[in-house]
């Protein structure tokens, strides 16, 4: 790209904090015009997002109670990479675990980087066609609820207001593009 060059230099790195999911870095950064800066970030292994399409016009999402919000959500099936997993695995199990259904289909529609901001997180978001019934499992921790509805009516309730997630209102988008001729996946 044309211009000044905006990389910024890792100087030092320290390890704030380490949990089950959280890895949070404070780095001393060079930045382009030789000044010294601090960068917070959370390092994230990475996701797979899928938007199951068990009929022509219909998608399955998941309704689940996000402590963090303090609310429910309606989403698409996700959830993070395991250590070594290629992420059309990860997003298979996500929609086995999440949904109970197994896919003969899945297609990429490309990767997001949900926030730039303060971690590394990206999400390859995928369309499941093809679906066949196997037993959902969720993990012991995790209480979800798969619901069938018409595509036309999520993206409606993108416009209310009722999905605020946004890897949900992206993989919806995309998947809608893809499903009506009007977008190619890469």
């Amino acid at each position: 790209m044309p211009g000044h060059d905006l990389r910024e230099t890792r100087l030092t790195t320290t390890q704030v904090y380490r949990g089950v999911l959280l890895d949070v870095r404070r780095d001393e950064v060079q930045l382009p015009n030789g000044r010294q800066s601090l960068r917070e970030y959370i390092r994230h292994p990475g996701a797979a997002a899928v938007v199951p399409v068990p009929a022509p016009g219909r998608v399955v999402l998941v309704r689940q109670y996000r402590y963090a919000l303090g609310a429910e959500t309606i989403e698409v099936p996700a959830g993070k990479r395991d250590a070594g997993e290629a992420l059309s695995v990860t997003a298979r199990r996500e929609l086995a675990e999440e949904t109970g259904y197994d896919c003969s289909d899945l297609l990429r529609l490309g990767l997001i980087h949900p926030s730039v901001g303060y971690s590394d997180e990206s999400i390859e978001i995928y369309l499941a066609r093809g679906l066949r019934r196997t037993e959902g499992s969720t993990d012991p921790d995790e209480f979800i609820e798969p619901l069938e509805c018409p595509l036309q009516e999520a993206l409606e309730w993108v416009r209310q207001g009722k999905i605020t997630d946004v890897k949900t209102i992206i993989a919806l988008d995309w998947a809608d593009r893809y499903l009506s001729g009007a977008w190619t996946a890469p």
